[in-house]
């Protein structure tokens, strides 16, 4: 049985398997350092009984009054580890920390338009499209449907203080915004 344990520094030097994939960013070292450093408690990964890294989530806390919320940055599970609920385990414990010790309205996430698997995975965990966010990827052409490929949707899930579930919306794939908007 795996564990799901803290993140540590030293996980940097072990997660090449999971992230050697075409969906998951890779960020610089300095990056990974500040999100241990500023919100160690939403920050996991998964480890099999001999000691390999199977994924991680990295998160943080952000926003303000009714907009304060736990972020998914990064979840990442190596392949031949996925579809075993690991991904689910994980957001479940960030989702925790964020409703429990963070006490954020919401847990939201950016996921790739055309990353329909994760979609699904998200929206089988209570996640849903909140709005579109053009070119949050980057511009890299036009997709689909007359639409850039490195769209992003912004899925959110609400948390208990959100009582009157303002947080999320119905018609959300429909409420286009540019990356400035959010960024």
């Amino acid at each position: 049985m795996s564990v799901l344990r803290p993140f540590k520094a030293n996980d940097l030097f072990r997660f090449n398997n999971i992230n050697l994939d075409v969906w998951t960013e890779t960020y610089g070292i300095t990056f990974y350092l500040t999100y241990l450093q500023r919100w160690s408690d939403l920050c996991f990964t998964q480890e099999s009984p001999r000691g390999r890294l199977q994924g991680y989530i990295l998160g943080k806390a952000e926003g303000a009054q009714t907009e304060w919320h736990g972020h998914i940055t990064a979840v990442s599970v190596a392949p031949e580890y996925r579809r075993l609920s690991l991904a689910r385990n994980m957001c479940q414990r960030l989702e925790f920390a964020s409703d429990e010790i963070y006490k954020g309205y919401f847990v939201d996430l950016y996921v790739r338009c055309n990353n329909a698997l994760a979609i699904k995975m998200y929206e089988g965990m209570g996640y849903s499209v909140y709005r579109r966010v053009r070119e949050y990827y980057g511009n890299l052409g036009v997709g689909k449907d007359g639409r850039d490929e490195e769209d992003a949707f912004d899925m959110r899930k609400c948390l208990s203080r959100d009582v009157a579930q303002r947080s999320i919306r119905s018609n959300g794939r429909d409420m286009i915004v540019s990356a400035h908007d959010v960024m």
